[in-house]
């Protein structure tokens, strides 16, 4: 049996007829940027996601970098967020000037620890960037807690869990402002790149308007130099139908997450912990166990994809070797990165494809217990 780590082809089957009739209408149309499906988009997620104002933007790194600067945040300051994520988050702080500081996670969440955070403030902190790994929520009131008394932003990377919840409200309008990516193997995503900015706050609302849009509110007057980061029709309107079935499909997620850990636990597996007062959107279904790689050699041999998120934290990237970050700087997310893996997950995942990926990892777990140790035969 072949069971790949995401399973894009299946969502656009169930949803064929309605994605292509869409394109259809957009390319009659005639009007393919900036027109009425991204305005009804932008309510509509708004909406959803509880935010006075929602962006659309070109993608999800794009929403940070705009976000970043919409808050005044530049050159010479700092700001802190996870040494456990992708690349984007801390790539957005350095391409506007300012330097990536990176804190700790907590050991069962994977999420930048507010303790850690805290003990890294400077008097150039100007933001904290929390990001919610793979679906699950970050301690936001503890980081709202610090900004206020520090006064500084705060900047939800939601781009892995739009839908989740923490203590009863979505992710991503917690802060003072959210990003998130519409990149097609999101929760939610499109058939290309895109992203959205959220926010209750007015003026960053138009500051980050002004600055996607060349920094122009009136055609050819510009007020700030920007970028051109728009999100297209076609897009929108694949993203407007697809948003209709988001809280279906995460509750798809957390079924088969919960069936995973129910089997994976009794193993001796390490299983996603879910905090009590947040709900989960499972964008990755991460596992821990030291035989990381040996297990994700032996599920692909037998055809299952597996996906290691991430093998080499933010703080040993190469690029960043100039902050002067060493091995043993950050132990818990270094040790994360050396031992979770991804398995399949997916709305579309059967119970037979889940109870062929769990029989196997029980396989392995069997075998590494029978295998002589060290010294047995000495």
């Amino acid at each position: 049996m072949k069971v790949p780590l995401i399973d894009l082809r299946a969502q656009y089957l169930s949803l064929k007829e309605e994605i292509l009739d869409a394109i259809r209408a957009v390319m009659d149309s005639g009007i393919y940027v900036s027109g009425s499906e991204v305005e009804r988009f932008e309510q509509e997620i708004a909406a959803f996601a509880e935010a006075t104002y929602a962006i659309s933007t070109a993608n999800g790194t794009d929403s940070l970098i705009l976000a970043l600067e919409a808050c005044g945040v530049g050159p010479g300051d700092e700001v802190i967020t996870s040494p456990y994520t992708f690349f984007a988050t801390a790539e957005a702080i350095a391409r506007v000037g300012a330097t990536p500081v990176f804190a700790d996670i907590d050991d069962k969440t994977y999420n930048l620890s507010p303790e850690q955070t805290e003990a890294k403030i400077s008097p150039k902190t100007k933001a904290i960037i929390p990001v919610h790994i793979f679906g699950q929520p970050a301690d936001m009131d503890a980081f709202l807690d610090i900004a206020q008394r520090h006064h500084l932003y705060i900047i939800e990377d939601a781009c892995q869990a739009l839908g989740a919840t923490y203590k009863g409200r979505r992710v991503g309008s917690i802060g003072h402002i959210g990003c998130v990516s519409f990149f097609p193997t999101k929760n939610l995503g499109g058939y290309g790149d895109g992203g959205l900015v959220l926010t209750n706050d007015e003026n960053l609302a138009k500051k980050v308007r002004l600055l996607a849009n060349h920094g122009s509110t009136r055609k050819y007057y510009h007020e700030a130099i920007g970028y051109n980061s728009r999100l297209d029709e076609l897009q929108a309107a694949i993203l407007r139908i697809k948003l209709q079935k988001l809280d279906e499909w995460n509750k798809l997620r957390k079924e088969r997450a919960d069936f995973y850990s129910d089997q994976l636990s009794a193993l001796g597996v390490g299983v996603p912990h879910t905090t009590s007062d947040s709900s989960h959107v499972y964008h990755m279904y991460m596992i821990e166990i030291k035989e990381r790689d040996e297990l994700s050699a032996y599920l692909n041999s037998v055809g299952v994809a597996t996906g290691h998120y991430y093998p080499c934290p933010l703080h040993l990237q190469n690029v960043f070797a100039g902050l002067g970050y060493k091995q043993g700087d950050l132990p818990v997310a270094e040790a994360a990165s050396e031992r979770t893996l991804a398995l399949p997950m997916f709305p579309e995942l059967t119970a037979e494809q889940q109870r062929y990926i769990i029989s196997h990892i029980k396989k392995f777990m069997e075998n590494k217990k029978q295998a002589p140790k060290r010294g047995d035969h000495e």
